[in-house]
């Protein structure tokens, strides 16, 4: 059954307080027809990442527009110099980031990282990297993937590796390949299953870009 607005706001608060690293008083929470819109302000990016994760795996959640604001403790606060230089640090020693193939670019607490790198895993392994960081107020991440291997990607291939999820239910996702674009469209029943579909199409040998058009619809 569809969970009205009311019930939704009331699961939402409950989630956000059950995490220990997270204020609930903090962070200000809306519902609109599943749509859920989270305002406020935290201590650091860690903060903000983590609620809208936890958001993100409430059933009967359609999508998350994040306007929460990170206010960092005096004693948080860093130059954007010394936190370019904590980037340039982390993902060095990250072996699942080619350091090398990114430019980092650090503007009031803000991270943006460019380049070309061949693995989706890699940019989220970047991403996550920096989230812990001191002074980080967010990232901008305007990373682009090319696929290192030339075989042309699979449809076939595709839907097997969606089907070998037990979070998925394959019958009502459809998969189109054009070139070296996936795009995913249809149905499932959570935000998590959404991106869930989304990280499993990327893992496709060959892939550049995902397009993921599938609709959340909790019954």
């Amino acid at each position: 059954m569809k969970k009205n607005n009311d019930v939704l706001l009331k699961e939402v608060k409950e989630a956000i307080k059950w995490e220990p690293i997270l204020n609930s008083n903090d962070i200000d929470v809306s519902v609109n027809d599943g749509i859920v819109t989270l305002g406020g302000t935290v201590d650091n990016y860690t903060q903000k990442k983590e609620a809208e994760q936890t958001v993100k795996n409430i059933a009967g959640v359609k999508a998350v527009v994040d306007d929460v604001k990170v206010d960092l403790y005096f004693s948080a606060i860093k130059s954007d110099t010394d936190i370019a230089a904590s980037v340039v640090k982390v993902l060095r020693e990250n072996w699942a980031v080619p350091d090398h193939l990114l430019k980092v670019t650090v503007e009031n607490g803000w991270v943006t990282l460019e380049g070309i790198l061949h693995w989706n895993f890699q940019r989220k392994a970047a991403e996550n990297a920096i989230r812990y960081l001191e002074g980080v107020r967010g990232v901008i991440d305007k990373i682009k993937i090319e696929a290192e291997i030339k075989n042309e990607v699979e449809k076939e291939f595709v839907e097997k590796a969606l089907r070998r999820s037990w979070l998925l239910d394959i019958d009502n996702i459809r998969v189109r390949v054009d070139n070296k674009t996936i795009t995913l469209s249809g149905i499932v029943s959570s935000l998590f299953q959404k991106e869930e579909a989304e990280k499993i199409a990327w893992n496709t040998p060959g892939v550049w870009y995902v397009d993921n058009e599938l609709l959340v619809e909790f019954d």
